[in-house]
């Protein structure tokens, strides 16, 4: 389960922005997930879940938005997104297609931090 050692990479790199931040707290990591990115979205989390365990992300949430593949069709033009992974090939016309534009992702988009407010004489 890959999905275990992803976590942990996303973990280290919210981890290090809390740094950056003087210790302030993640309270969620947003990412982009495509669909050919061989990432499974409910083992994620649950390693999610696994990875910040006894860590100052425990708690926090996985907010995963599920991208679909996007292919450039050359007969029609334009993108299209494809209806199904097992058949590559244009929605419209139906014209086999292999230029995949959109659907690869595995991106950190977002973090919701919680910044550390320190008041005078403290």
């Amino acid at each position: 389960m890959h999905e275990l050692s992803i976590a942990m990479s996303i973990l280290e790199l919210a981890e290090e922005e809390s740094a950056k931040r003087g210790g302030a707290k993640v309270t969620a990591v947003h990412l982009k997930i495509g669909a050919l990115a061989g990432v499974v979205g409910d083992a994620l989390q649950s390693s999610w879940e696994l990875a910040c365990e006894n860590t100052q992300l425990q708690g926090s949430r996985l907010v995963i938005e599920n991208i679909p593949v996007k292919v450039y069709c050359p007969v029609c033009a334009a993108p299209r997104t494809l209806n199904s992974l097992q058949w590559f090939q244009c929605p419209d016309c139906k014209n086999v297609v292999s230029e995949v534009i959109q659907g690869r992702e595995l991106d950190v988009v977002a973090m919701e931090i919680l910044e550390c407010v320190h008041s005078p004489g403290s």
